[in-house]
């Protein structure tokens, strides 16, 4: 029994020998193996690797993928014309020599992405500086980011090499501070105010311009219509005054009834008018009466 047992932590003690000795580096990272504090190897391939137990010997890992490094920073920066901006941009670089890396900027990717920070914000203030705010927003813009990226890459391949590559340097936006943004828009509300205004007193000198010749032409066609129906009114008349003229000259005394008809007719306009006359001495009811006599039409 105690045999047995001897054996299993034998066992135990080899396998945590073995973990202790044995590590895997992804295709992610690399693999750093520290002796003593200093840098022994730099595994860049993935797979399964050894070492010495610690304390002999420790490893970390850095990471090689393509890292994105954004703004945080709402500093204003000063253009040519000392106007204040405020910039958005992201920065995509990567860790390739991981040996000068961490002897000249640190152990981790937070450390070189705080100093690539400091170093990428300075050569955007000093680009800007040369550069109006329309250049910002024009073509202009890539080459300051060209220039951006090259000054970069000049401060981490200098003298101490930070072991790292910049690949893109990128502006999101770019802005007036919030003062200068509410300045603006006030502007802009208030240009628009006036041009809104401008055409809405345009519409309605127009509209008053097209209501007055609508009223003109209206009155015209009605003159010009009032004066034709006179004139077919006239013609009509005139033409009815023949035919009478013509129909009383063939009977006299036709004419002399109609016309007393016509007389009757026009006394009585309205239903409210009434006329009191005697029968026996009105000629027009002696006609009705007698069916025929003085002022009676000749029958032929």
């Amino acid at each position: 029994m105690n045999r047995i047992g001897f054996l299993i932590s034998t066992v135990l003690v080899v396998l945590a020998l073995a973990s202790s000795t044995l590590f895997v580096v992804d295709q992610r990272q690399f693999g750093v193996v520290y002796a003593l504090g200093q840098i022994k190897e730099v595994i860049t391939e993935p797979g399964l690797n050894w070492k010495l137990p610690p304390p002999f010997q420790n490893v970390s890992y850095i990471d090689k993928r393509l890292l994105t490094l954004e703004s945080t920073d709402t500093e204003p920066m000063l253009t040519a014309e000392k106007q204040r901006v405020v910039i958005d941009w992201y920065v995509r670089w990567r860790i390739s020599e991981p040996t000068e890396y961490i002897r000249n900027v640190g152990l981790n990717e937070s450390a070189g992405a705080n100093q690539l920070n400091r170093v990428v914000r300075n050569a955007f203030q000093e680009e800007i500086n040369k550069r109006t705010v329309k250049e910002l927003l024009s073509l202009k813009r890539e080459a300051l980011m060209a220039d951006v990226k090259k000054e970069v890459l000049d401060k981490v391949k200098g003298t101490k090499p930070w072991g790292v590559d910049v690949v893109d340097v990128r502006i999101t936006r770019v802005d007036y501070v919030e003062a200068i943004t509410e300045s603006v828009y006030r502007r802009m509300e208030a240009e628009r105010k006036r041009v809104a205004n401008e055409l809405r007193s345009t519409g309605a000198a127009e509209g008053e311009k097209i209501r007055a010749d609508a009223d003109r032409q209206r009155e015209v066609t009605i003159a010009n219509a009032y004066r034709d129906a006179q004139k077919i009114k006239g013609e009509g008349d005139a033409e009815a005054a023949r035919i009478y003229a013509e129909a009383f000259n063939r009977d006299p005394q036709f004419a002399q009834f109609y016309r007393s008809l016509e007389a009757y007719k026009s006394s009585f306009n309205n239903k409210g008018d009434v006329m009191v006359v005697d029968p026996g001495s009105s000629d027009f009811f002696k006609v009705f009466r007698n069916g025929g006599g003085a002022g009676a039409p000749t029958k032929k």
